[in-house]
Formats: C-alpha cells, sequence, structure tokens
C-alpha cells in the first residue's frame, strides 16, 4: 500500500493490481489456501490446488510481499486511512504511528481519501484490506468517519477519533485526546482574564453538527453565566482565520477569541492588527494545538497543547497489541490536553482604561 500517487488514478484508467484475495474470491476458497498454494504448502487438495492456480492463471496474479507475509501468517504492515497529511493534527498522527511501528520493525502505507462519496471510500477501504496487516483510520472528518464504519469485521482495525458524546463499547478500538475538555479550560483561562465572554472562531466540523471543542466553549461559558456569542466558521488555515477576525473585529464589544486551531489564531491576529485593535491590549486571543510556530509569533500565542504524536503512537500500540495477539488496549483517552499561558491573552481592558 503506497501514499497516493498523484500520476496514479487521475483518468480513472489506471487498473488495481490482482490481489490476493481476488484470487481466492474467483477460485472459492480463503485467502489463506491461497497462500498455501503459491507457496507449495503439502496440505492443500490437488483439486483445490488445480483451481487456485487457474484462477492465478486467468487474473495474471503475480506473487508479493503481501502472499509471502500471509505465507508466515503475520504481515508486519499498517495501513493508515486519512483525509488529510498536511494539517498539523493528521500531520503529527502519522509522525507518531510511523516512529512507533518503525521501532516495532513495521512498515508503514498511507491511502488517501480523497473524498465523502461512498464508492470512492469502500474502494480505498478495500484497497487497505488487500494491503493485509492491520489499519489505522484517522476519522476526523466525513471521509475517515465513513471509512471507520466501512472496514470489514475481519480486519484488525484501530480508530483515531473525536472525543465521543459517551464512552465507546470495548468492540471499538479507539483513541483520541479529550478537545471536550480542552476547550473549556482555553475558555475558562479567557473568563478569569475579566472578559465578560469568549468568542469562539470554530474549525469545520469534523464528525457530527457540534464539535467536541465547541461543546466544551459552550459549556465553559454556561457555568460562568457567560452569554454565549454565535460561533464563527473559520474553515482551517490562516486565510479563514483573517476573515473571520475582520468580521470580530467591527464589533468593539468582542474582547477575547478562542480559535479552534492555532492557524486561525494568526489570521485572526494579523486582522486585528490591521483593524487597529491590539494584541493583547484590546483583544486577548487563544489558539488551539500548540503548533511549532505558535510560540513565535508576535505576541507569542496562548494555546492548548495536544499531543498528536503520542496520539499516533498510541494508535499503532494498540492495533500492535491486536496484531501480535496480545491483551487489547480497551478504549480510552490518551492524553491530557494541557493550557499553555503565553504573551496574546491578557487582562480585559476597559475601554479608555488600563486592564481590569
Amino acid at each position: 500500500m503506497t501514499g497516493h500517487n498523484p500520476g496514479m488514478n487521475v483518468t480513472g484508467h489506471t487498473r488495481r493490481s490482482v490481489s490476493i484475495r481476488d484470487v481466492a474470491t474467483a477460485a472459492g476458497v480463503s485467502y489463506q489456501t491461497v497462500s498455501r498454494v503459491i507457496n507449495d504448502h503439502p496440505s492443500v487438495k490437488p483439486s483445490t490446488r488445480e483451481r487456485v492456480l487457474a484462477a492465478i492463471d486467468e487474473l495474471g496474479f503475480r506473487r508479493n510481499a503481501t502472499a509471502l507475509a500471509l505465507a508466515s501468517g503475520r504481515s508486519r504492515a499498517v495501513t493508515v486511512l486519512t483525509a488529510n497529511t498536511t494539517h498539523y493534527g493528521y500531520a503529527s498522527i502519522l509522525q507518531g504511528i510511523e516512529e512507533a511501528a518503525r521501532a516495532e520493525s513495521y512498515a508503514v502505507g498511507i491511502g488517501v481519501l480523497e473524498s465523502a462519496d461512498e464508492a470512492a471510500v469502500a474502494t480505498e477501504v478495500r484497497r487497505a484490506a488487500d494491503a493485509s496487516g492491520g489499519l489505522i483510520v484517522i476519522a476526523y472528518d466525513p471521509p475517515g468517519v465513513k471509512a471507520l464504519a466501512a472496514v470489514p469485521a475481519d480486519l484488525p482495525v484501530v480508530g483515531v477519533v473525536e472525543t465521543p458524546t459517551s464512552p465507546p463499547g470495548g468492540d471499538r478500538p479507539w483513541v483520541w485526546t479529550d478537545d471536550r475538555e480542552a476547550a473549556y479550560e482555553a475558555t475558562r483561562h479567557l473568563l478569569s482574564l475579566g472578559h465578560e465572554t469568549v468568542h469562539y472562531v470554530a474549525i469545520p466540523s469534523s464528525t457530527r453538527r457540534t464539535s467536541a471543542r465547541t461543546t466544551g466553549w459552550r459549556q465553559a461559558l454556561k457555568e460562568a453565566g457567560a452569554p454565549e456569542p454565535r460561533p464563527v466558521q473559520g474553515r482551517w488555515g490562516p486565510a479563514g482565520g483573517h476573515a473571520a477576525g475582520l468580521k470580530l473585529a467591527q464589533d468593539p464589544q468582542v474582547t477575547a477569541i478562542l480559535c479552534g486551531n492555532d492557524d486561525l489564531a494568526l489570521g485572526v491576529i494579523r486582522a486585528l492588527h490591521e483593524t487597529g485593535r491590539a494584541v493583547p491590549g484590546d483583544v486577548s486571543v487563544a489558539g488551539f494545538d500548540d503548533a511549532p510556530h505558535s510560540a513565535y509569533l508576535t505576541p507569542s500565542l496562548t494555546t492548548v497543547r495536544m499531543d498528536f504524536t503520542g496520539l499516533g503512537r498510541s494508535a499503532f500500540a494498540l492495533l500492535h497489541g491486536v496484531l501480535e495477539e496480545s491483551a487489547p488496549v480497551a478504549p480510552h483517552p490518551v492524553s491530557v490536553p494541557e493550557l499553555v499561558a503565553r504573551e496574546s491573552s491578557g487582562r480585559r481592558r476597559p475601554a479608555g482604561g488600563r486592564p481590569a
């Protein structure tokens, strides 16, 4: 299994290579039986062997590393299905998976989910299944959620998911960080500085109408008895934050803004600068994730540190336990987010006065 290759599958004319499972289907046997045939195992009946060899010839199957792995009964390979490889959270999860897998001598392949179309998702899941080994699905968006739901029951899989609304059952090997608690603590921090309320620039809702981060922000406001402004949708990157910041800067009552990620906060701070509103003198800004650049902005960004790399390592550790037939780990939150207070947040300053 390889990552997305811009030169492949663009026109739709590139043919999918024949897998051992295709041979098994054509011959009416299990893929384990096909593996025994191509490795000359003596336990296969002559009639079955002939049927499998005929299917191999007809389909043009070529013996490969997957077949060899099946012959040994174990594939030291993991495929990661994800809709994004560049955003900070996704990329850091991939880094953690790769580091943990390399330490255990596992190979890692990446399948890119290019859309939430059910047929496209099913095709990518099938390719991942054909690659053998285990599967990790980053389910932070509709394509990932659909892919996780479409994984065959007999394929070892771990889901990297948003904070669940309720604890999942033991049959769901999921890992997550507590986004809800992180947003709650960030909002409480801004309120503690004397701000009457906190406005929220949201990342796109990934799996449901209200994200865990939105829920945590809203809970903190409710407990404090603070007004609940309507969230501003900011997309993912700085441009979305800049557009949201220009809108919020028009309201002189806005004195604190929580952003769904650090890239949004970068755009918001730029918009506030352009409109003559000082950070944090006039408006406090907090981000989310603690991306590497956040400590080096001017002012340095208050944010919530999310250990995405550790999340990736934990996802692999959970899958590794299943693949190696050791005791599987129950679904659990992996890390506790940490508030990092820096220069971009400060005490509310009344109009024309000093900080309150």
